[in-house]
């Protein structure tokens, strides 16, 4: 009989990272490995690590050194990791943190099992060497579907012909069913599952490192998402989150800068799915067909994660990128013409190399007419390897930090206010947590979230009584309240019996 090995994995950063770690799950599950929820339960701890800012830098060798530290608690004898911190600094990483038995890239994750098999027997795996990927892949978009390239979430090279799914595959893991199409293990239950749409970015943010280590855009084949997508619904999911670093250019490599507008009614129409989400969309590049689609097809929701990341155009432009306030608010107003409860959230950099007084009045004059439902602040830092780290007129660390604080008070009062506007709406909100009876209070109590909320970044729905709901159900309701950015609502014509039942 087979040795038992048991391997956790540990996720951090967004959700392009989630995507990721499931597809590492399922490639472990084919080996034979048992995964298991806990680190400290398992041979080997996996840490999937966020390497975009600081902050996230750091909670990544945090969770390595908490990882680390149950070689002495727990049965762990292992722990690698592996994501974009890994991708990003390698073997830099691995001499830093020497608690880590293995830092492995995007390159080692086809090869995973044998890999994490070396470590655990006490041997030694070459901490991965960091390279820029964006020259990986060649310059012409169109020619980049057939390069043999590691790209996550996206399996390994592509093949003539689609691979026959192995029929002994444990129960559980999607079949690898399309050229590109990965092997998947779901690591939880929830009615959410994110989809990668695409990886890698072709945009050259000054600020960003995210493409030397994510790599060029590439789009994944129709097929293979509508495939996996056909997949989750099997596995009891009811939404669908589709990700990647730059959503609105999908397809551009396939031949159809449009191919997003004609991919989404079909993934809306797979049996099961009651709601399809697009996440990362550049104003830039938003186009009236896809705000038509976006605001008009059933199932799919009117939510717009739109990357304005300031609206000064002095601070735009030095950031490389496009607009100003004027025309972020006539976007907003083009989709509220459209879908009024659209909801809309963003990202915003403060503290940005050259940024006056007058160009944070102006980031300020936007954040308050926008109407924003979800405002992430975050002040700037260099990030190795960017156009911005080169810049002259930076801001020293108290006006960046005095800065982000006022925005960030700004943000949180905006965004409850907005909220605030939301009462008396009526709204479709997936049940996704339901707290047991509570004798106290004589009910159960539930939370979901409605269509303009995306899971984990945004607010979500407190119901009044959650008697009778569960997870995975969408139930119309009243928003009767607000706590800060939260709603809390009433269910509406909930038919108890039934689920009880």
């Amino acid at each position: 009989m087979p040795e038992r090995r048991t391997v956790a994995l540990v996720t951090l950063g967004c959700a392009r990272n989630e995507v990721d770690s499931e597809e590492l799950a399922g490639r472990l599950a084919a080996d034979g490995w048992e995964l298991v929820e806990d680190a400290a339960d398992a041979d080997v701890a996996v840490v999937n690590t966020c390497g975009f800012v600081e902050a996230a830098k750091k909670d990544s060798v945090d969770a390595l050194l908490e990882a680390n530290d149950l070689k002495d608690h727990g049965k762990t004898q292992a722990v690698v990791a592996v994501g974009c911190m890994a991708e990003r600094y390698g073997k830099e990483l691995a001499e830093a943190l020497p608690e880590a038995d293995g830092v492995l890239g995007f390159d080692d994750y086809a090869d995973i099992s044998n890999r994490l098999q070396v470590i655990l027997s006490g041997g030694s795996v070459e901490a991965h060497t960091p390279r820029d990927r964006r020259q990986l892949l060649p310059i012409s978009p169109a020619a980049r579907q057939a390069a043999d390239v590691a790209l996550p979430g996206h399996a390994q090279a592509p093949a003539e012909e689609p691979a026959e799914a192995p029929a002994d595959l444990p129960e559980g893991l999607a079949p690898a069913s399309g050229p590109r199409a990965p092997l998947r293990r779901r690591l939880d239950k929830s009615p959410v599952a994110s989809v990668k749409l695409a990886s890698g970015c072709d945009r050259r943010c000054s600020f960003c490192a995210i493409p030397s280590f994510r790599g060029s855009f590439i789009s994944r084949r129709p097929g293979d998402v509508l495939g996996e997508t056909r997949w989750l619904a099997e596995q009891g999911v009811k939404e669908i989150m589709l990700v990647s670093e730059n959503n609105t250019s999908y397809g551009k490599d396939l031949g159809d800068i449009r191919l997003l507008e004609t991919l989404l009614p079909e993934l809306a129409a797979v049996d099961g799915i009651e709601r399809v989400r697009v996440s990362y969309l550049q104003p830039a590049e938003m186009r009236p067909g896809l705000i038509d689609v976006l605001t008009s097809t059933p199932k799919v929701v009117p939510y717009f994660d739109l990357s304005f990341q300031h609206s000064a155009p002095d601070v735009l432009r030095a950031m490389r990128r496009f607009g100003d306030t004027d025309r972020f608010l006539e976007l907003l107003d083009t989709i509220r013409s459209k879908a009024p409860q659209a909801g809309v959230r963003s990202n915003f950099i403060v503290g940005f190399p050259g940024e006056t007084e007058a160009d944070f009045a102006e980031l300020e004059r936007f954040l308050t007419h926008a109407r924003l439902d979800a405002i992430g602040v975050f002040g700037y830092s260099d990030e190795d390897g960017t156009e911005a780290v080169t810049y002259e007129n930076k801001l020293d660390e108290d006006t960046i930090a005095e800065r982000l604080a006022h925005m960030q008070r700004l943000a949180e009062e905006l965004t409850a206010q907005r909220a605030e506007e939301r009462i008396g709406e009526t709204l479709e909100v997936l049940v996704e947590t339901v707290v047991p009876f509570d004798e106290a209070e004589e009910s159960e109590g539930a939370y979901g979230r409605a269509a303009h909320q995306a899971p984990e970044t945004d607010g979500q729905v407190v119901f009044t009584d959650g008697t009778g709901l569960v997870p995975g159900r969408i139930v119309t309701a009243k928003v009767v309240g607000t706590l800060g950015v939260d709603l809390v609502a009433e269910p509406l014509d909930f038919d108890f019996e039934e689920a009880a039942g």
